[in-house]
């Protein structure tokens, strides 16, 4: 069985790549094997529970392990892209605030102090930023020299903006130059994606405003209008049960859509 983990975390390289970017301290061998581990717990679940359902509805054992794989599998697939779910939430809350905690670090360098005390003043003073400097600072107490923290954590680092950052403060380690000047040229860098990614965002959201106007309000309203005229006319029964299903069917789609316009929305503060 290990042999097989090991073959399979060789062939996928990304799960290594995607648990680090995730902070995930667990090798690629444990975690698809807790991966394997917990979906076969719950299919085997699914499986006992479809058991007893089918055999009231004296159903083929046949169609049963069929669906059963398919329910594995199903679940495995989800499970195995849990880290990108963290990945994502990681990369948000960096991009959030990474132009201020990077304008502080800067003021720290101006002041005359020193990378690793300018480090550890962002760690313990900067919003949800101050973690993933932290994560650097943790790094270094355990003895990891600070330009390999640096690397460590910038090739794990999700967000673009936090690369270019770090990127210069490994230059500076290597090369002895001033960090101020380039690091003030990478802000100045920064805003202006920033600002190019908030008028993106304007634009798609005149486009998806006026999708939601015709699909979830005008559509919604002349299509339950229409549909009681003509039971009307037919002299339909409508139940409340079909009210109920309809009412449902409108708060799933505004869901749709309040869920896509957070997605959209970059998590940028100037």
């Amino acid at each position: 069985m290990k042999r097989i983990l090991n073959l399979i975390a060789k062939r996928n390289p990304q799960i290594d790549r995607m648990l680090k970017q995730a902070r995930m301290n667990e090798k690629p061998e444990v975690f698809l094997k807790k991966t394997l581990t917990v979906s076969l717990y719950i299919a085997l679940t699914f499986a006992f529970l479809l058991f007893m359902f089918f055999d009231k509805m004296e159903i083929s054992l046949a169609l049963l392990l069929i669906i059963v794989p398919v329910i594995y599998l199903m679940f495995f697939s989800f499970f195995i892209q849990s880290p990108k779910v963290k990945i994502r939430k990681r990369e948000r809350e960096i991009n959030q605030e990474i132009l201020f905690a990077g304008r502080y670090l800067l003021i720290k360098l101006d002041s005359g102090i020193p990378l690793y005390n300018a480090l550890m003043d962002a760690s313990r003073s900067y919003g949800i930023s101050s973690k993933y400097f932290k994560e650097i600072v943790d790094d270094i107490r355990i003895g990891t020299p600070i330009e390999d923290a640096l690397e460590f954590t910038r090739e794990a680092s999700p967000s673009k903006f936090f690369k270019l950052i770090l990127t210069e403060l490994i230059t500076s380690l290597k090369t002895g130059v001033d960090v101020s000047i380039a690091l003030r040229e990478v802000l100045q860098q920064i805003t202006k994606e920033q600002i190019i990614e908030i008028k993106e965002y304007s634009k798609k959201l005149n486009a998806f405003m006026m999708m939601y106007m015709v699909i979830a309000t005008v559509m919604p309203s002349l299509g339950v209008t229409m549909f009681i005229i003509i039971a009307g006319f037919m002299g339909l029964d409508i139940s409340t049960t079909i009210i109920f299903i309809i009412l449902g069917m409108m708060s799933f789609v505004q869901f749709i859509f309040i869920s896509v316009l957070k997605s959209i929305r970059p998590m940028v503060n100037l």
